[in-house]
């Protein structure tokens, strides 16, 4: 067995919070020693070369709302970012919707039929709002509504997770979808790129973002080599397997190399990015039974992407395509060459990227490549994207553990695990599986910054990272500047103790406001097809006298009548009607909570003055 000398930290995982950590370490003299499973840096945002292809695992936007890692990429790629547009889809009931929303585009898909009950969902889940949300289709239901939520999300979510969306933790939407609603969605399809109350760009939205010249790998590779340089190793191709710890310290590890020989690094600091599960059954003593029991029974989801290579230049103008169809296996399409004109080596081809999410036990998980490509060119030709005798090359690319999964004991056994990791002082975990989150790039490289000035002597807890969940959803937190320590003020209340706290924000929280813009359009929509539709129902049914009892709108109405172009001057006049009046529904119900709270301020003090009398 080869023992290495001692070094002063070792980092376990070459991906972005690995390699950010030991990054942030030689910037300030401190070496180390990361050590890297596989034989790419970069985890899930390498890229893969196939014969001059160039793909990712999954897109890779590079657009961050923190100030320190927007410079960090910087610093580290410079002149090799592209600024490129966004421009996405949605493939359901075979039409494709605009997304970001689009509301012309999406009336023309879903019909005025459909886009009526929507409505009416809309509204049902406004005055029906749910006040515990526990669950994914809770979360997005109570901010779309149900009919909207079984079209746009639930196909598509389940495709990803393998569960049904009852068993999904709002954690998910909460941290994924933060700050956008109905109301943000429609203003950013008429006014443009949509901002939260914190004034930040909703992430969901961003129309540009930067990109490697040569993929999201190009971007660790370089940041490998800058280490080297500055005296810190990268050990590809050493598998940690062992955690040796003994009176709260972590001593050393020690692994195989993909050669079978058995190494072992010691230090005096160690930072993870390994999966929990994966973690706690190497530790070496084992934990007790009730954390080797938590960790056995968090779930990750698997993931594949078939790339085809295709003899056409051009097969459609998005970047990438969600798959709501349940007709197909696949969940989404990624095309390479509109990310950069430099991830294909010959511009009269095309590489698609098809994306399946599987759980390692299901049999397309064993599949040869040669089957799942001939799975992909079919299903890619049933959607009507390109024909199968156009594809000329393919290839498979596999990553286990993609997604750690938020089912609703996820949080229980995380924390499990985190209390007895906590008795280890010199040894923290980072990353997307170090903390078992569903973190983005960015907000696994700035766990890997906290953890590595940790080493230098600051305190900063890496699991408050990327947790909108537990805190205000549109607040400010320590995120949006770099120096600032990562210390939001919780804020979610149960609604008793938000009347107690007579705060005025706390009881907006305990009883959901409406929202002006989102329920008039609602109350519009519902308005105007409801005029739209009765008369062409009528229209169609004809007679010597069309709609009599249904013309008398025309006193109220200015042009209407029941006929083809009355129809839509209903729509128009009474939709602007049904807008007004569902915005002064909201804004009264509002005022009258915002009176409420004043209120009960009031009340609240004078009954804190009677008690300290009585304690005197």
């Amino acid at each position: 067995m080869a023992k290495d000398s001692v070094q002063p930290v070792v980092v376990i995982g070459g991906g972005p919070a690995g390699l950010t950590a030991a990054y942030e370490l030689a910037k300030q003299g401190r070496q180390s020693t990361v050590l890297e499973a596989g034989d790419q840096v970069g985890g899930i945002s390498r890229t893969v070369n196939y014969r001059g292809y160039r793909f990712d695992i999954g897109g890779h936007r590079f657009f961050s709302k923190v100030p320190v890692i927007n410079e960090l990429w910087q610093e580290i790629l410079g002149e090799e970012f592209l600024l490129r547009p966004r421009q996405s889809r949605i493939y359901y009931n075979n039409h494709f919707f605009e997304y970001p929303l689009k509301p012309l585009n999406a009336f023309a898909g879903l019909g005025p039929v459909e886009s009526f009950l929507i409505g009416l969902s809309y509204l049902r889940a406004k005055l029906f709002h749910i006040q515990d949300e526990h669950t994914f289709e809770q979360w997005v239901s109570n901010r779309f509504g149900h009919r909207l939520y079984n079209i746009f999300f639930k196909t598509y979510t389940e495709k990803v997770w393998g569960i049904p969306c009852s068993e999904i933790s709002a954690d998910w939407a909460a941290q994924r979808i933060k700050n956008l609603s109905l109301k943000q969605a429609v203003r950013n399809a008429l006014l443009g790129a949509s901002r939260g109350m914190d004034g930040q760009t909703i992430t969901s939205l961003i129309e540009r973002f930067y990109y490697p010249r040569f993929g999201p790998g190009m971007m660790w590779e370089r940041c490998e080599a800058q280490l080297a340089r500055q005296g810190s190793r990268t050990k590809r191709g050493e598998h940690v397997n062992r955690i040796h710890h003994r009176q709260g310290r972590v001593v050393s590890v020690s692994g195989r190399t993909r050669n079978g020989e058995r190494v072992e690094y010691e230090g005096t600091q160690f930072i993870s990015t390994m999966p929990l599960r994966e973690l706690i059954q190497a530790l070496d003593p084992l934990p007790p039974d009730e954390v080797l029991m938590a960790a056995s029974r968090l779930r990750y989801r698997d993931y594949l992407t078939v790339v085809l290579v295709v003899d056409r230049d051009s097969v459609f103008p998005d970047n990438w395509i969600y798959i709501h169809s349940p007709d197909v296996k696949m969940g989404r399409i990624q095309n390479y060459k509109n990310w950069s004109p430099y991830m294909v080596p010959d511009a009269g081809k095309t590489s698609l990227g098809l994306e399946y999410f599987l759980w390692d036990k299901d049999e397309e998980w064993s599949w040869s490549d040669d089957r799942l490509i001939q799975l992909g060119t079919r299903e890619c030709a049933q959607l009507g994207l390109i024909d199968s005798k156009e594809v000329v090359d393919g290839t498979v690319v596999r990553m286990e553990k993609a997604y750690p999964v938020y089912d609703q004991a996820y949080r229980n056994h995380v924390d499990t695990i985190r209390q007895y990791l906590a008795t280890l002082s010199n040894f923290q975990t980072i990353g997307r599986n170090g903390l078992h989150r569903y973190n983005n790039q960015d907000h696994s490289m700035l766990t890997g910054l906290f953890a590595a000035r940790n080493v230098l002597g600051e305190r900063h807890d890496v699991w408050s990272v990327n947790t909108e969940r537990e805190y205000h959803e549109e607040g400010t937190t320590a995120l949006m500047n770099a120096g600032d320590r990562l210390v939001p003020a919780r804020v979610s209340v149960p609604v008793a103790q938000a009347v107690q706290m007579l705060d005025d924000d706390a009881i907006e929280v305990a009883f959901a406001k409406l929202d002006p813009v989102a329920l008039g359009a609602a109350v519009g929509v519902v308005f105007g097809l409801g005029i739209f539709l009765a008369s062409a129902a009528l229209l169609m049914k004809g007679g010597s006298v069309v709609g009599p009892t249904l013309s008398l709108l025309g006193s109220y109405l200015f042009g209407f009548e029941v006929t083809w172009p009355g129809a839509i001057i209903g729509l128009l006049e009474s939709g602007l009607f049904g807008f007004g009046l569902g915005a002064l529904i909201a804004g009264l119900r509002n005022w009258t909570l915002r009176g409420y709270a004043r209120f009960a301020r009031r009340r609240s003090d004078a009954e804190r003055r009677r008690d300290l009398l009585d304690k005197v």
